[in-house]
């Protein structure tokens, strides 16, 4: 299982998947790079961060690894990174799982334009937890009573963004935003080449990436997609209700072998 990150500022492949790893490592054989740009993966030389380098990075680890089939997982940007992924290579990709999917046509959310432009301070990281948001109460990160995000998990993800730089991140979306969405959006053909079952996995309340401009539109176009929307939940459904999220992507995975 081939598992790619998102885009938000200070993130990692471990921070994304620890806790998917944790319960599902018994079970499945687990891959999760960081993606050019992000942690300890640099841009290469002469190239831009963008879905291209993304889906060829993630193939070209997978032939290395010498995986002819596999499964591939992606939240939000790494969603449109698996599907294009599936797309490309049609023979090699068996399922996968988007959540918090892009990869469909829609304008810029202004939930993602305030996360591509956070700025590694506090008020920068509460603002992205902000945006995450909501999370079950009493759980890391979840807000205060106040409706403030939890100050331990602010200076976590603080500690996360200072380590990625503020001009290291800022290289990777700059203005117009408008132009990172419409290089994450599959083309015509690329729809056509996707043969694996999809499984959508989206938090009713994403500020990131609304459902109904991310989610519903790739129900509509992939014909072997089923949607599972997850009320009072927000961007990473997968951090906020763990459990549910696991049994549900083992679940499509297995009956997909």
């Amino acid at each position: 299982m081939l598992l790619l990150h998102g885009s938000g500022p200070g993130t990692t492949a471990w921070r994304t998947w620890r806790p998917l790893c944790e319960a599902l490592a018994d079970r499945f054989e687990l891959i999760a790079p960081d993606q050019a740009g992000f942690g300890g993966t640099p841009i290469p030389a002469g190239r831009q961060a963008a879905r291209a380098l993304w889906v060829e990075q993630a193939i070209a680890l997978m032939d290395l690894l010498g995986h002819e089939r596999y499964s591939v997982v992606g939240h939000s940007m790494g969603g449109a990174v698996a599907l294009a992924a599936a797309a490309a290579r049609p023979d090699a990709v068996r399922a996968i799982v988007g959540i918090g999917c892009m990869g469909a046509p829609m304008p810029l959310p202004h939930g993602l334009d305030r996360l591509w432009s956070a700025r590694p301070t506090r008020a920068g990281a509460a603002e992205v937890l902000g945006l995450i948001a909501p999370r079950p109460p009493g759980e890391r990160g979840a807000p205060t009573a106040n409706g403030a995000p939890d100050p331990a998990a602010v200076e976590d993800r603080l500690e996360a963004m200072l380590a990625q730089g503020e001009e290291a991140y800022a290289a990777l979306f700059p203005p117009p935003r408008e132009r990172w969405v419409a290089d994450l959006r599959l083309r015509e053909p690329e729809w056509e080449r996707i043969a694996a079952p999809v499984l959508l996995v989206h938090g009713a309340r994403d500020q990131i990436v609304p459902w109904r401009e991310g989610a519903l539109p790739l129900l509509e176009r992939l014909p072997r997609a089923d949607l599972h929307l997850l009320g009072d939940c927000g961007h990473s459904p997968h951090l906020a209700r763990p459990e549910l999220v696991h049994r549900l992507l083992a679940h499509h995975l297995e009956i997909n072998a």
